[in-house]
């Protein structure tokens, strides 16, 4: 029998997050979102006024699928865009249904993290203070 490959904390967290990412995804649909468009509507929730620019390079993604992605939110009543006009900036900010979808999604992320932190507390504990070292400034 082959040996296993060394342990990998790159490729475990990759595993872990796809794991979570699926079963949050999953979550997502029946509210319509997808993981990256919970991410898009979250950014604008906070920061108000972001432009498409600012939107893309925060998430990842090209301006062209910002653009796509909030022409849908704004046609949804989840966002609205004040000054939507060719050669003008945007203001985007969340509607009140955008509001309400978002806290309908933190209803999956608070169900998911009742399921994930009994299961795995040691875990659940490492992340806490990486992210608090994190926040700080630390390494």
């Amino acid at each position: 029998m082959p040996e296993p490959p060394p342990f990998s904390p790159t490729v475990m967290l990759l595993t872990v997050g796809r794991v979570w990412e699926a079963g949050f995804a999953e979550g997502l649909k029946p509210l319509g979102l997808t993981t990256r468009k919970y991410g898009l509507l979250g950014h604008i929730r906070a920061t108000p006024g972001i432009s498409f620019s600012e939107l893309a390079r925060r998430s990842r993604i090209t301006v062209q699928s910002a653009h796509t992605a909030v022409a849908g939110f704004v046609d949804a009543g989840f966002v609205d865009d004040t000054t939507a006009h060719a050669g003008s900036a945007s203001t985007l900010r969340v509607t009140a249904a955008g509001e309400e979808l978002l806290a309908r999604a933190a209803e999956v992320v608070t169900r998911l993290d009742a399921e994930f932190a009994p299961q795995y507390p040691e875990l659940t504990e490492a992340l806490r203070a990486v992210m608090t070292r994190m926040a700080a400034g630390g390494p």
